[in-house]
C-alpha cells in the first residue's frame, strides 16, 4: 500500500469537492481523508495501491463540475496513518 497527500488549487470549496473526492475513494476502495484549507485548497490524505492512487488523482485534475482545479501537487504521506475508510474532515 502507497500513502500520498495532494493539494488541490483553484475553485475548489464551495463547489462540492470534498463530497465528490468521497464518493470517488470509497468507489476505488482508497482509505484516508479529504479536507479544506485555511487557503483556499482543497487536502487530500490517501492510502491504497498505486492503481487506486494514479485513479483518485486523474479524477481530483478534474473535481466536480463546478469546480476549476489549476494545479495538483502530490507527494508521499510520511506520516504513521491508519484509515479504517475515506472520511471527509471539517
Amino acid at each position: 500500500m502507497e500513502q500520498i497527500r495532494a493539494v488541490i488549487h483553484g475553485t475548489v470549496q464551495g463547489v462540492g469537492f470534498r463530497y465528490h473526492t468521497c464518493q470517488t475513494a470509497q468507489q476505488l476502495k482508497v482509505k484516508g481523508f479529504v479536507r479544506n484549507q485555511p487557503d483556499a485548497t482543497v487536502e487530500i490524505v490517501a492510502m491504497g495501491t498505486s492503481d487506486q492512487l494514479k485513479a483518485l488523482l486523474h479524477w481530483a485534475h478534474q473535481g466536480p463540475v463546478g469546480a476549476r482545479v489549476i494545479g495538483v501537487e502530490t507527494e508521499p504521506y510520511v506520516g504513521s496513518a491508519h484509515f479504517d475508510g475515506f472520511t471527509i474532515e471539517r
